[in-house]
């Protein structure tokens, strides 16, 4: 396979971005499909914002640009990214500067209720962002449902265990045949 397939896992802080990224990774893995994981809240980790780049978009995607590099480098050309907006059209443009034009995209937009996602966020935030993440998941769930694409697969998460979860996100990519997914 030439061509580059990105498989975008987007939602609200607390919906389960990370570990089912990770549920979905341990699955390929099961079925001996290549693949690479990035979480993209890290491509952009730095203080203070970079001149000009008060979003930090810039630096993300030159982050990415060089990790992607490697990786395909080496011969990889599926991705896992996890990143809350990932899954919004903003984000194709960049996809496609990093992994090429025909780089196939599949969107996942992982849901919660506010309850589920504020106790998820208790369970896990110990420092002091806890308020502002539960205000800010509040705001970007209700930005992601009206901003995803046709097309964006959208998952809940309310209840379900992440296996569950990850089975239904690996079906989406046709990375692995539908008994083994």
């Amino acid at each position: 396979m030439d061509r580059a397939e990105v498989l975008l896992v987007g939602g609200r802080a607390g919906v389960g971005k990370t570990t089912v990224g990770w549920e979905v990774s341990a699955r390929l893995r099961a079925a001996r499909v290549a693949h690479a994981v990035i979480d993209g809240d890290f491509m952009g980790q730095v203080h203070p914002a970079p001149e000009g780049d008060p979003h930090r978009t810039a630096i993300g995607e030159r982050n990415l640009a060089a990790v992607w590099g490697n990786y395909a480098e080496l011969g990889y050309r599926r991705l896992v990214y996890v990143n809350t907006v990932s899954v919004l059209d903003e984000a194709t443009g960049m996809f496609r500067r990093v992994m090429g034009d025909t780089v196939r995209i599949v969107r996942v937009l992982l849901t919660a209720t506010d309850e589920t996602a504020q106790a998820r966020l208790r369970g896990r935030e110990l420092g002091s962002e806890l308020e502002s993440e539960v205000r800010g998941g509040v705001r970007k769930a209700r930005m992601l449902d009206a901003g995803a694409p046709v097309g964006t697969l959208r998952v809940v998460t309310d209840g379900r265990t992440v296996t569950d979860i990850a089975a239904e996100v690996t079906a989406a990519t046709g990375w692995v045949p539908a008994a083994v997914s």
